[in-house]
């Protein structure tokens, strides 16, 4: 049985298509986690959605993604 049965391009392909999966997912999960703090710690300290960060690039195993991290005004640093 030969090692490499998937075409170069389908595989490139089915690739970009996780990637893209796992950076929306990513994505969604970085919003979530800003909305949950903004709805504990907004009304109390005047904290507020500011945009978004730069972009960067998260390695993963699928290969590297880009994403966005929303920006939060009016709060400390925290760090997990």
């Amino acid at each position: 049985m030969k090692k490499d049965l998937i075409f170069p391009d389908f595989q490139a392909s089915l690739e970009n298509i996780l990637r893209e999966g796992a950076r929306k997912l990513l994505h969604q999960a970085i919003e979530n986690e800003v909305i949950e703090h903004l709805t504990h710690q907004g009304d109390s300290l005047g904290v507020k959605r500011n945009g978004y960060l730069p972009q960067r690039q998260i390695q993963s195993g699928i290969g590297p993604i880009q994403t966005r991290q929303p920006g939060v005004r009016g709060t400390q640093k925290v760090t997990f």
